[in-house]
């Protein structure tokens, strides 16, 4: 018998993670943790622990980085039966250092197995198969062939009708705000649903002008959905702009995998057929308790955990 499709899947490069113990760079430590990250997966991990079906994908090198990193997103609960160990090949790493309060990553990714991914490695049936296709712009700055990729996997998803997410995630170290803008407006163009931060949306459109960016998103067919605008995260759905506050949080410790967290809550809500908005406030509530622990995935939360914090009548939309 065939497994079913995940509802949700998404893809792209998860990366083994060294850090130092908080407040050491890494010039200066003597021992290094190891744990892993990466924005999609990351996503993949939050959604699963909220309860939502939710498969990912990707490539590692066939070491024991890559063995042991595709392990642990499996015993998270996500489908991970179309991610490949790539004899040959090297999963990627990333170093992480925060020093006198300023948080700095140092890539060694180039070459690395999920940057050779091409159209001819893609399971388009499994693909066609779901019912939200979730990505992000880090993958097409990887190399030629993963923006290759990329299209790829957004044309079989539109051809069967899969809605699909888009998180920017801009890393400009990857590549120019130019080069990003030829690819990151077009697959915009192409989602149901677009995830800008309001720092983005001021390179991406070069402009600090709300106003403007909003006539821009108009012209879109996706909700969009602006985080950090101020506050409050905005929903432009149909040219309307409604906002949702950000959940009060205590005390941050980390805010890495924050935006992942929001968007694995936002995705589960869509899940749940909760409206946009609903589904903006899980997000919220999602992103507020991972930055209150460290950790890029560890921190992110269960649905029971949620589930009480949604109930909050403390916390009011406007």
């Amino acid at each position: 018998m065939t497994k079913a499709v995940p509802e949700l899947l998404t893809f792209g490069e998860t990366m083994a993670l060294f850090m130092p113990q908080e407040h050491k760079s890494i010039e200066n430590a003597a021992t290094l943790e190891v744990s892993f990250g990466g924005a999609e997966s990351n996503v993949a991990i939050g959604v699963a622990r909220l309860g939502g079906s939710v498969g990912w994908f990707g490539a590692f090198g066939d070491d024991p980085l890559g063995r042991s990193i595709l392990k642990r997103i499996r015993g998270e609960g996500v489908d991970v039966s179309r991610a490949s160990l790539v004899e040959g090949a090297q999963t990627g790493m990333m170093f992480r250092e925060t020093v006198a309060g300023k948080l700095t990553v140092h890539y060694f990714r180039k070459h690395s197995a999920a940057s050779q991914m091409r159209p001819e490695h893609l399971d388009l049936d499994y693909i066609r198969g779901c019912k939200i296709l979730h990505i992000t712009g880090i993958t097409p700055a990887l190399s030629k062939n993963c923006r290759e990729t990329i299209f790829a996997v957004v044309a079989a998803a539109k051809e069967a009708g899969v809605k699909i997410c888009f998180d920017p995630n801009l890393r400009l170290k990857l590549w120019t705000i130019e080069e990003a803008r030829e690819v990151v407006l077009p697959l915009a163009a192409q989602a149901d649903y677009f995830l800008p931060g309001w720092d983005e949306l001021r390179m991406l459109y070069d402009t600090d002008d709300f106003a403007a960016v909003k006539a821009e998103l108009t012209k879109l067919s996706a909700i969009s959905v602006i985080k950090g605008v101020g506050d409050t995260t905005v929903v432009l759905e149909n040219g309307q702009a409604s906002e949702v506050p950000f959940y009060p949080v205590e005390r941050v410790v980390d805010t890495v995998g924050a935006g992942d967290a929001f968007c694995s809550g936002f995705l589960t809500g869509l899940q749940k057929g909760m409206t946009p908005l609903e589904a903006v406030r899980l997000g919220s509530i999602s992103g507020a308790l991972v930055v209150q622990m460290r950790g890029d995935w560890e921190a992110l939360p269960d649905w029971a955990t949620v589930e009480r914090r949604m109930s909050d009548k403390g916390w009011v939309e406007r």
